[in-house]
């Protein structure tokens, strides 16, 4: 099993434990080890496997869990899990994910009216039958449904690009007021998380009633939720839930620090605080004194923050309870890849394809945007709907790309293919024409319903193929719309570093894959991340910024991003003289 599969099923069991009721420190420390479970770069079956380690040596993880980890690697089945399921209705835990509910709620509304589905729950609302039991009332009623509503009509999360369309919106409505001194958006969007929940916006003001005017007359707004001294909730049209807090100056570091977040980063946070005689909340860092008292000393901004706790400043994409304290500890807290740096762009298509734009089209989009290199790369034949080439159309292809090199100065075309790695396994072109070809990328778009033993093997076989360089979008996903494949990537990693493969990074804001999660582990494994557009129209390369955010939470440097490096450097990291 791998840790996302891990890590699911200790949520699963935290779930259903506090369905039962059970003692709340049993149900954090399942959720505290999947959330540790699953940022975790190593794979678990690794530790277990090296005799000289053990899993207890890992934050979070205790006996117990540590020893229903070995159960589910060498069985796949954990009987703790088997017994809750069995005891509680598969459909019960579906009303625990609606807002307003929780499992505690859902436990009660099972037990008490007998609701073990959606459809239920709506009709027992519908009906008021929610609101005569104890501990909900009309308003609880109320909430249920509208988070019935939302659920159905709204993504729970959307999609970082998604909401970045709101945020800018949103700023420059806001903008316009001048009683605002300081403002910005924090929360999981500014940490970059490539699904946002909610959105949170800080304002430092003199006058607070004018903030929350000018913040209800936005546009977007479609219901105010709450309204206070200095705190408002508003809910978009779309579903989506924006809080204003109005902050002073003194303030407005220390706020803007503690709802970046992340919790888990920040509990770290306050830890060292407190060993050092300190206290860090949305106020400010404070000193306490023997007798409770409490002195002002630090929380203007950020880095007076971070430094009166002796520690860095760090960036927002880093700030998950992952590395960060380590690398400052260690003195090595890494300079994450920019934009700026990248040099190259390697997956795009053109009209030969599915692309809209020809091959002279993206190479003088490629120049404006100041890159020194790109890969032209149209699908195969076997992605029939997007007209792919095969053998003999790539060839004249490649021809071309060979005319406007000699056309062209100051950046490098070269002549690739997205070949698909099919379902009986195998590539889709033959090997002699893979051999003539600059660049090979092969990529997984048909069978995704397989096993994950079928999937794994055809990746597996692709990348031993002397000819083939990237594996592109790894798991395939596309958020909010459709779950990765199944596929072992522990085993993937392996073989790309076996046999010195590079991974893509697909910066397209549907796809972000690899996860961060997933580029982290390719940086301890050395895997070479290539950040790629896939560009499917000159504007497409706009995207590159969202594969950099994807990258900087993964902890990526320059250094683990081949295509920041000169053509000549990285022709040779691909076997080029």
């Amino acid at each position: 099993m791998t840790n996302q599969e891990i890590a699911a099923v200790f949520e699963q069991i935290a779930d259903l434990l506090e369905y039962q009721s059970a003692n709340p420190f049993r149900v954090r420390a399942y959720r505290n080890g999947a959330k540790k479970i699953s940022e975790l770069a190593e794979p678990l079956a690794a530790i277990v496997a090296d005799s000289g380690r053990s899993l207890t040596d890992l934050d979070g993880i205790g006996k117990d869990l540590a020893e229903k980890i070995e159960t589910l690697l060498a069985t796949g089945t954990l009987p703790l899990l088997e017994e809750l399921q069995e005891a509680i209705p598969a459909g019960v835990l579906t009303l625990a994910r609606i807002p307003g509910v929780g499992p505690k709620k859902a436990a009660a509304l099972h037990k008490e009216l007998g609701i073990s589905s959606l459809q239920e729950l709506r009709l027992a609302c519908e009906q008021q039958r929610i609101r005569g039991l104890k501990g909900f009332g009309a308003k609880t009623e109320e909430t249920i449904l509208k988070g019935l509503s939302i659920a159905e009509e709204a993504a729970v999360r959307v999609r970082w690009a998604d909401a970045e369309q709101i945020v800018d919106e949103l700023l420059d409505h806001m903008r316009s007021e001048p009683a605002i001194k300081q403002m910005e958006i924090a929360g999981s969007y500014r940490r970059g998380r490539d699904t946002i929940g909610d959105l949170d916006l800080l304002v430092d003001a003199t006058d607070v009633t004018a903030v929350m005017d000018r913040f209800g007359s936005f546009a977007q707004v479609g219901e105010t939720i709450a309204r206070g001294e200095t705190k408002m909730a508003v809910r978009l049209k779309s579903g989506l839930q924006v809080d204003l807090r109005v902050v002073p100056a003194e303030s407005f570091g220390a706020a803007l620090q503690y709802f970046t977040g992340s919790k888990d980063h920040n509990v770290v946070m306050r830890g060292r605080a407190k060993q050092q005689g300190l206290k860090v909340s949305d106020w400010g860092v404070f000193r306490v004194a023997d007798d409770g008292s409490e002195t002002y000393i630090a929380g203007r901004n950020e880095e007076e923050v971070y430094a009166a706790i002796g520690l860095p400043w760090f960036p927002p994409e880093m700030r998950e309870a992952r590395e960060e304290y380590n690398w400052a500890a260690a003195g090595e807290l890494p300079t994450l890849v920019t934009l700026e740096d990248i040099r190259g762009d390697l997956h795009m298509h053109t009209t030969a394809s599915d692309g809209h734009d020809s091959i002279e089209d993206m190479v003088a989009a490629a120049l404006a945007r100041g890159l020194s290199y790109i890969a032209i790369t149209d699908h195969s034949k076997r992605v029939s709907m997007a007209h792919g080439l095969d053998g003999e159309r790539l060839r004249r292809q490649w021809l071309e790309v060979d005319q406007v090199n000699r056309q062209t100065e100051g950046i490098e075309v070269l002549k690739g293919i997205e070949c698909d790695i099919l379902e009986k396994g195998g590539m889709d072109l033959p090997d002699d024409v893979l051999a003539e070809a600059d660049w090979v990328i092969a990529s997984v778009h048909y069978g995704q319903n397989q096993s994950r033993q079928q999937i794994t093997e055809r990746i597996l076989e692709a990348l031993e193929n002397p000819h083939v360089d990237m594996l592109a979008h790894p798991t395939g996903r596309l958020i909010n719309r459709r779950d990765p494949y199944e596929v072992d990537l522990d085993q993937v990693m392996a073989a790309a570093v076996k046999h010195r493969k590079l991974l893509e990074l697909n910066a397209n804001p549907a796809r972000l894959d690899l996860n961060d999660i997933y580029c982290a582990a390719a940086k301890r494994l050395g895997i070479p991340i290539v950040i790629n557009t896939d560009a499917h129209t000159t504007d497409g390369m706009e995207v590159m910024r969202f594969g950099i955010l994807q990258a900087r939470r993964g902890g990526l440097t320059a250094a683990d991003v081949a295509n920041t490096r000169p053509w000549a450097e990285f022709k040779k990291l691909i076997g080029g003289s």
